[in-house]
């Protein structure tokens, strides 16, 4: 890591936070019901019913920033999987395949599937593989995509209705019922969880900046896979002290913060630093991104079903480039962003696509020049390193002429 990178404190809390989660996730789907979940997936609900929940999307991204994510990838595709998959599908399912190989032997073998396909549709048939592989039962909750700006009473009641059918299907298969209580207080829990994050990422206007996306990308762990739990809200209490220390003293992630850049997509994990290095070194820091202000939308607690049928229903990638840009443009005016980097994410075709459209339009909305780097999230064989270099000095020498 740079020199020139002020590390958080809170990263050995995160790394034992993260640990312990992992390592108990084996002890306790021998105690209850263990569901494999899409990160966009109603996890409220499985608290309520006692169903403990892992992400293979985490672990996809745990994966590649571990470089082990290729070879479990060459696992898949040797078994007809093709290489334009998503890499964390790929990687995934490769360690299903092959756990001997896998970091931590792979994750525990699930009770129940569920996918949600308000990220994208490739979870879908990734899950139905993962069915068809385990013999396990699989749950598709259908969230519409959201061509228009504000989402559609009848989109909200068609998802709802999802629910209560997952609710019923949940207690089909484990014989487990929805404990209101519970399911409340998980609501409640996930709220302040969000409501944290987006205080912390808030701190980020603030010149110079306390946080770099590197941060941000790492310490978004917990609400992914915490969400809804105490565990999530004391990390994030605490976080927050500390990113507001720095504001107070003045202190930024980066000691010499010249421009403020905005980036759009998933991490490219398995270069984290290394990429950003780049930047870090010419004084720019990554105030914001698009990817982890996905998980700063609270559910609205008047009718929890209702609330999260809008909340899961309006995640950033299940929206209309419209609505995208206008969310950009906010950023970008808020955190008076200087430059914008797109990473054209291979794995992730739904993210990517429309990006040169929107890069053109947020850039004659606001005048901010922006880069487009292709890559992906976890294959390195997708990641040409001297051009990369040679882009992101060029976009460099544009923000340093333009200063």
């Amino acid at each position: 890591m740079s020199r020139k990178y002020r590390k958080l404190a809170t990263s050995k809390d995160l790394t034992h936070l993260m640990t312990r989660y992992y390592a108990t996730r084996k002890l306790v789907g021998k105690i209850q019901p263990l569901a494999w979940v899409s990160s966009g997936a109603p996890v409220e609900i499985l608290i309520g019913m006692g169903v403990a929940t892992v992400y293979p999307e985490n672990y996809g991204a745990l994966l590649g920033a571990q470089r082990a994510a290729v070879a479990l990838a060459q696992v898949a595709e040797e078994r007809g999987f093709s290489p334009d998959l998503c890499s964390y599908a790929r990687a995934h399912i490769g360690s299903v395949l092959d756990p001997r190989n896998a970091p931590q032997g792979g994750l525990p073998k699930p009770d129940l599937l569920i996918a949600c396909n308000n990220i994208c549709g490739t979870v879908v048939k990734w899950y139905q593989a993962l069915a068809q592989e385990l013999n396990v039962p699989l749950f598709v909750l259908d969230t519409p995509y959201q061509h228009e700006s504000s989402l559609t009473d009848h989109a909200v009641q068609y998802v709802a209705a999802q629910l209560e059918e997952l609710i019923a299907w949940i207690t089909r298969h484990t014989g487990r019922k929805l404990n209101q209580k519970r399911f409340h207080q998980a609501l409640e829990l996930s709220n302040q969880t969000v409501t944290l994050w987006r205080e912390i990422r808030e701190l980020c206007q603030t010149r110079p900046s306390p946080l770099n996306a590197p941060d941000l990308f790492l310490t978004m762990a917990p609400i992914v896979v915490l969400r809804g739990t105490k565990e999530a809200v004391a990390f994030y209490r605490k976080l927050k002290a500390e990113v507001e220390e720095r504001v107070e003293r003045g202190e930024g992630a980066i000691l010499e913060e010249r421009y403020r850049l905005l980036w759009d997509n998933i991490a490219i994990w398995y270069q984290l630093f290394r990429l950003f290095n780049l930047f870090t070194e010419a004084g720019a820091c990554f105030v914001v991104d698009t990817y982890t202000n996905a998980w700063s939308v609270a559910v609205v607690p008047d009718d929890p079903i209702l609330g999260l049928a809008r909340t899961y229903s309006t995640v950033y990638i299940n929206q209309s480039l419209a609505a995208r840009a206008e969310l950009m443009v906010d950023l970008i005016q808020r955190f008076q962003v200087d430059g914008v980097v797109m990473h054209s994410n291979r794995s992730c075709k739904p993210y990517s696509l429309g990006q040169y459209r929107l890069l053109d339009q947020i850039g004659q909305r606001t005048g901010v020049p922006g880069l487009i780097l292709e890559a992906d999230m976890c294959d390195s064989r997708l990641y040409a390193e001297e051009p990369i270099k040679n882009r992101v000095q060029a976009f460099l020498d544009l923000l340093e002429a333009r200063a």
